[in-house]
């Protein structure tokens, strides 16, 4: 598996990730489009470092990130439980001392893949201030703390 940064043409595979992973999750409102995914993911390949993981079956995931902010992280259906998500991150990890992101409540396994992380809740939310409207928990990776 290769981690590397995204290319502008990688942006419709990426959309197919979001978007499946959003028309999958039934807890999930289907608010975009696949055309407006695929807008959605081509700016963020514009403005921020986003990093794909590849295999010989092609991109299996992708991790957007601004600084120790990430902005989206989805990995394939096919390649979930197979590392993928664990060697984005790790790539992440690398770049910087501490990252936060966003999850959905309901989204318990991912909820279990952050604290096997590192990861620790920072807020939780009702979700007033998200598109989905979903009660949310911000999460919060730090070296320092790993290292105690």
């Amino acid at each position: 598996m290769k981690i590397e940064p995204a290319r502008p043409r990688d942006a419709a595979r990426l959309a197919r990730i979001l978007g499946d992973w959003v028309r999958e999750t039934d807890w999930m409102p289907l608010l975009h489009t696949r055309v407006e995914d695929r807008e959605h993911l081509t700016n963020l390949i514009g403005r921020f470092e986003v990093l794909v993981a590849r295999t010989w079956r092609g991109t299996q995931g992708f991790l957007v990130r601004d600084g120790d902010k990430v902005h989206a992280f989805h990995v394939a259906p096919k390649a979930r439980g197979a590392g993928v998500g664990h060697r984005l991150l790790d790539a992440a990890k690398a770049r910087t001392s501490r990252i936060e992101l966003w999850c959905f409540q309901q989204n318990t396994r991912a909820l279990d893949f952050y604290a096997r992380e590192g990861f620790a809740e920072a807020e939780r939310t009702d979700g007033a201030g998200n598109d989905e409207k979903l009660p949310d928990v911000r999460l919060v990776w730090s070296r320092e703390e790993t290292a105690r």
